[in-house]
């Protein structure tokens, strides 16, 4: 049984590495050889330039295909898994035409696991155990109102000016930033056209207490059902989002000022001339730490008191590891190639698994990985 492990990008060497060196099978693909050669040179006994062509005869009956390749490679390469009779895994969010394979996938006895890098990913993980407790606690209350916050950023342990950094092409933060949004907020659906319209303040329960810039990103709603919700629980509050730097909307009100008048080719000319700016002006410094910080919340209130509030956090950053992001994100692609060597997901097209064997040892993976991880109970 073969792993195919596609792309060597900066997110994904740790958990390649991972792999590589616990003895299992690896064939690492990428379109340059040579970078992946830079990457795992050292104990990769098998690279091979990336083509659809290539990969789908090298694929036998009962592979892994990881895709860590830019997410329109993700379908086709799935597609490809069911025609070869192999699992896939990704990162990435499940775009609708991969969760359109699930009965596929489903049908051949194969998994198609995505969302299980950093967040998506680190994220649900908690989102789980959170929801898991709160089922268990003695404080359950089915008529309880419910307030679910998952925010999540990669920033720079030591603030600049423009209070952010690139790790790779600008890019795609740019294009986030055009993206709306959709999440609940006093009982109501909020649809946010841009972030910077709903830019708010959130006190992280840190080791040291700290205040973040924070915005809803893409639509919050599914993850209710993802998560376990019941559909009779009344929700407050449920927003999945992103955690930015304090001062960040002032470093970046003229970008956001550009982009709103942005569309077209031109439009599209013109944000990769900022990318490119932005990426020779504010990139890592070679060695230059990063910072990852997550906070997920869940809160049950009855009668206008809390009952139940607790938040799992995590900071963590560049060290002699390597980056903070390419561990969060990687390590735990590894966990699921194994978790579906070992046949412990189920087959279907699935996001990061919610059964509480693996969240544990996920989660107690994650440990390892960060400086600082930990349930804060805010009620006791």
């Amino acid at each position: 049984m073969t792993i195919h492990w596609c792309g060597t990008g900066l997110s994904a060497i740790p958990g390649l590495r991972k792999l590589i060196n616990e003895g299992h099978e690896v064939v690492v693909w990428n379109r340059t050889t040579a970078k992946a050669e830079e990457a795992v040179g050292d104990i990769a006994k098998d690279i091979r330039a990336f083509d659809m062509e290539a990969i789908t005869a090298a694929t036998a009956k009962g592979d892994i295909v990881v895709s860590m390749l830019p997410g329109d490679w993700h379908v086709p390469l799935a597609e490809m898994c069911l025609t070869r009779g192999a699992n896939f895994v990704s990162s990435s969010y499940i775009a609708p035409e991969m969760r359109a394979l699930d009965a596929a996938f489903r049908d051949a006895g194969l998994a198609s696991v995505n969302e299980v890098g950093l967040d998506p990913g680190i994220d649900h993980l908690m989102a789980h155990a959170l929801v898991a407790d709160y089922r268990a606690s003695a404080a359950y209350d089915a008529k309880a109102d419910i307030s679910f916050v998952s925010y999540c950023g990669g920033i720079p342990k030591h603030p600049n000016p423009f209070r952010y950094k690139f790790s790779w092409s600008p890019l795609g933060v740019l294009k986030a930033l055009r993206s709306p949004s959709k999440s609940i907020k006093n009982f109501t659906e909020l649809n946010v056209s841009r972030p910077w319209d709903a830019i708010s303040s959130y006190a992280a329960p840190l080791a040291t207490p700290e205040t973040f810039e924070v915005y809803p990103n893409r639509d919050s709603l599914p993850f209710m059902a993802d998560y376990r919700f019941e559909p009779s629980w009344r929700i407050k509050e449920f927003v999945r989002g992103t955690l930015r730097l304090n001062g960040w909307k002032e470093a970046w009100a003229d970008v956001f000022t550009e982009i709103e008048t942005l569309s077209g080719p031109e439009g599209d000319t013109r944000l990769k001339e900022m990318s490119d700016g932005f990426w020779a002006e504010n990139a890592y410094d070679e060695g230059e730490p990063d910072r990852v910080v997550m906070c997920v919340g869940f809160k049950a209130e009855a009668g206008g008191v809390d009952i139940f509030n607790k938040t799992y956090v995590m900071d963590a950053w560049g060290d002699a590891r390597g980056t903070a992001m390419a561990r969060l994100v990687s390590i735990p692609v590894a966990l699921a190639v194994k978790a579906v060597l070992d046949r412990e997901i189920s087959a279907g097209v699935h996001p990061a698994p919610h059964d509480p064997k693996l969240v544990t040892e996920w989660l107690d993976t994650v440990d390892a990985l960060a400086q600082h991880l930990q349930v804060v109970d805010h009620l006791a």
